[in-house]
């Protein structure tokens, strides 16, 4: 039985593509970090910008950018104001923060890059099937 803090089933073995799939959901976190990380830099070099404007400079749907906007203002490194989103000062700590986690991340990654390098085309050891 799960303990409070997994969810139900974490102990059991993942199924046929489901690690492709822990993997692509890692992905398009990042993707979403990339895009708050070009709204943030878009806001910082022509303040104030309104939704629309800003989602046409980017190229985003409406949608995503406005999801985007909604997670900056909720770190604190955006506000809303009368002539659109502006960065606030919470936006230089925001910066060096994301500098540290990606320096973690990369190591993390090397690592694990290391070890798929070891496992690639490497037939697995044991029973087959399960």
């Amino acid at each position: 039985m799960a303990g409070p803090e997994e969810p139900a089933g974490a102990d059991r073995e993942p199924a046929e593509g489901e690690a492709a799939h822990l993997v692509d959901r890692i992905e398009e976190e990042l993707e979403l970090l990339v895009r708050n990380v070009d709204i943030l830099e878009k806001l910082a070099k022509s303040p104030p910008i309104g939704i629309i404007r800003l989602s046409e400079a980017l190229e985003l749907p409406i949608h995503k950018t406005r999801y985007s906007l909604h997670l900056l203002e909720r770190e604190g490194v955006i506000q809303p104001s009368a002539d659109g989103a502006v960065v606030t000062d919470r936006a230089v700590e925001f910066w060096s923060s994301l500098n540290r986690s990606l320096d973690r991340m990369t190591e993390l990654i090397q690592h694990l890059r290391a070890r798929a390098v070891d496992h690639q085309g490497r037939a697995p050891a044991g029973r087959k099937g399960y």
